[in-house]
């Protein structure tokens, strides 16, 4: 399904019946990532999936999409569905913009899970990253979209997975080169929301995959303490919905429950 937003299209699909959940792929990802998660969510949920600007059959919106940009596509989805009460589960990128969402739509809120995602702004080393992927992407797209998606799972998990890790990495190639950039440029511009996510008053989950190397395990763990954020540490790394499959299915079931 379609809904035209600021001259664009904005592509999500709609599926199940019962208590809404929305989930937020991440950085070269689409709502595709989702399809083995659906079928169980379904059965007694009403789940949406949305793909986030300049991704899936999304196009871009600009040279620059922040976090808030992107929040404010998803809310114009949820308001055309008609939705006032949600779950909301971003993976990586998609946390971020969930956590963009929650600053604006707080009360629509019955929980906000990050999925291998952080409260955490960017680093200055983590920018200066993201900035020279974003020279080079723009003369050898594929050989960084390779290079960007295989440093997410670790060799044996490559292997292990190899069918469904081949199947995420071409949808990934499918992102268009100004999504790339633009979601680079935004993702740099985030702020620390810690306090935020620590006051938001609904269900709250980090989940963390033990080998991430995108995400600081030991900090979230710390910070999270005493504290009314449940974390879930999988033994995997960044990729759980694919590299811990069944355990994640399980953990989002019993944090919608």
């Amino acid at each position: 399904m379609i809904l035209e937003h600021k001259g664009i299209n904005i592509f999500y699909t709609d599926q199940g019946k019962g208590s809404a959940i929305v989930l937020l792929h991440g950085f070269l990802e689409n709502s595709t990532m989702w399809n083995t998660f659906i079928p169980t969510l379904a059965k007694k949920n009403r789940v949406i999936c949305i793909d986030l600007l300049g991704h899936g059959k999304t196009p871009c919106l600009g040279y620059v999409h922040t976090m808030e940009d992107m929040a404010i596509a998803v809310e114009a989805v949820l308001k055309h569905l008609r939705l006032r009460k949600y779950f909301m589960i971003g993976h990586s990128m998609g946390g971020y913009v969930a956590l963009a969402f929650a600053e604006k739509n707080s009360t629509a809120l019955k929980g906000l899970c990050l999925m291998n995602s952080t409260y955490e702004a960017d680093d200055d080393e983590r920018k200066l990253l993201r900035t020279r992927a974003n020279k080079m992407v723009q003369s050898n797209f594929e050989n960084m979209v390779r290079m960007s998606f295989a440093n997410l799972f670790s060799d044996v998990s490559k292997r292990l997975h190899n069918e469904k890790f081949e199947s995420a990495l071409k949808e990934a190639l499918k992102t268009p080169i100004q999504g790339y950039i633009a979601g680079q440029e935004g993702m740099k511009l985030r702020q620390d929301k810690f306090h935020f996510y620590k006051l938001l008053n609904c269900k709250k989950l980090i989940i963390i995959g033990e080998k991430d190397s995108v995400i600081d395990k030991t900090k979230l763990v710390n910070d999270t303490k005493n504290t009314n954020i449940q974390t879930i540490i999988f033994n995997e790394g960044h990729m759980s919905h694919i590299e811990n499959e069944l355990e994640c299915q399980n953990a989002i079931m019993h944090f919608i429950e």
